[in-house]
Parts: structure tokens; sequence; C-alpha cells
């Protein structure tokens, strides 16, 4: 047997249905890292073998899991630990950064790398005149294959003139410029997906999604980057710590 099922153990003469206390079990071996994302879970039948539950039992603890966002199911091929990003709000750090750091392989896909004229809201926000140009970069933040987020970013030309040139890591290819980021403001709240933010996302239209955005200054207080990413729910948390 799996020695991971070991810290699985059901107590049948507690008040709680088993199938709560094998969600409960599970979900605390997944904190503990037992399963790391993108690992296999075992499936409805070894659970329910495993630990002489029945495969009802063993199937309700997963859709409690699922529900949660813990886990996803694949037709086919298995049930997978999903990635999810406890994320800090009193550190600055790149997408690419945050996920190496937690053992995912993080990814972009580019949907437009552009350069193009700014709206009015971006040329008050960036402090830009009116024959400025800025640098469009849209593209969906992946961790282990998975989309965690759609993110589009907003940088003055003076500060990315080649948005052609951005790897994966934005912020990484700015400190490569000469031109990184330093300090940032962030505003989060709560939208609902439209019909094409939930395609990209790869989410139901109108689910719940945060919505990220921040506006960076270079070393000399200079605005230079507005980016909105919309991040999925079941996947991010943010963390704030509070002390007194």
């Amino acid at each position: 047997m799996d020695p991971r099922f070991e810290q699985l153990h059901l107590d049948p003469g507690l008040s709680t249905p088993l199938y709560h206390q094998l969600a409960s079990r599970l979900e605390d071996a997944i904190e503990e890292g037992a399963w790391q994302a993108g690992e296999a879970l075992p499936s409805e039948r070894a659970l329910a073998e495993s630990l002489e539950v029945s495969r009802i039992t063993a199937r309700k603890a997963l859709d409690q899991l699922a529900e949660r966002g813990l886990i996803r199911r694949t037709r086919g091929s298995g049930t997978f630990i999903t990635p999810r990003l406890n994320q800090p709000l009193t550190r600055l750090v790149s997408f690419t950064e945050m996920l190496t750091q937690r053992g995912f392989t993080p990814r972009s896909c580019w949907l437009s790398r552009s350069l193009a004229a700014p709206s009015a809201d971006e040329s008050l926000r960036l402090g830009l005149g009116g024959d400025a140009r800025v640098a469009r970069l849209k593209r969906l933040r992946l961790a282990d294959g998975v989309v965690m987020a759609v993110e589009e970013s907003c940088l003055p030309q003076s500060v990315l003139d080649d948005p052609q040139g951005v790897g994966d890591s934005l912020y990484a290819f700015l400190e490569e410029a000469g031109r990184p980021v330093v300090r940032a403001l962030q505003h989060v709240t709560a939208v609902n997906a439209d019909a094409e933010l939930a395609r990209l996302a790869e989410v139901p239209e109108g689910q719940a999604l945060l919505k990220v955005t921040r506006q960076g200054y270079l070393i000399d207080g200079t605005p230079a980057e507005l980016t909105v990413t919309y991040c999925r729910t079941d996947y991010y948390d943010f963390i704030v710590e509070l002390t007194r």
C-alpha cells in the first residue's frame, strides 16, 4: 500500500461522515506536500480498497476536493493535484519568479505583443504626452501547463521599445535592460468572466475571477507599467500578514 495512505486514517466511530473525514485528510496531505501539483491522485477505486470504504465515500470526498479547487479531473486520464499559489501582497515579485520558487514550471502563451497609441486612461496613469506610444502585452500565464491567469500589460515605449523581445518574465527583461520595476501599487477586486475572458481562462462564463491592477514604478519614481491580471480563484490566494 502507498505509505502516504497511512496519514489518511479514518475513524468510523466519529460522528463526522467518512467522506468528510477523507476529504479533510486528503486536503491536509496535499497542503503538506504528500502529493505535488500535477501529480495524479489515487483513483476512487484505489482509495476505497486501501482505506476499506465504499467507492461512493471515495467519490464524495474527491467531489469536495474538486469543489475547493484542489484537484482537477481529466476524462480518460485521472485526477490531478492543481497548482495553487499563495501570493503575499507585501513583496513585489514576478509571476515567473514566484512559480519557480514554489517548484512549478512557468510558461507564457502570448496572445499579442505590439506598439500602439495609449488610451486616455493609460496616458493619465503613466504620465504620457499626446504623441507617446506604449508597448502592449497580452498573454496567458501557465503553471505546469495549467492556465492560472490572463494578463494584459501596458508600458511606455521609453521603458519597453521591443515588446517582441520579452520572454517568459517581463521583470527579468526590464532588469537586464537596466530599467527594473522596484515599486508597485496593486488594487484587487472581483469580476465575473465574460465570454471571451472565460474562453481564455478556461472557466465557465460568469465565473468569478480576481482582477489585480498593478502600477509599477522605476527607481526614480517614473511610472513604468500598468498591468491588469485576471486570476482564477480556484488556483490563486492572496495573503496579507497583519501585525499589532
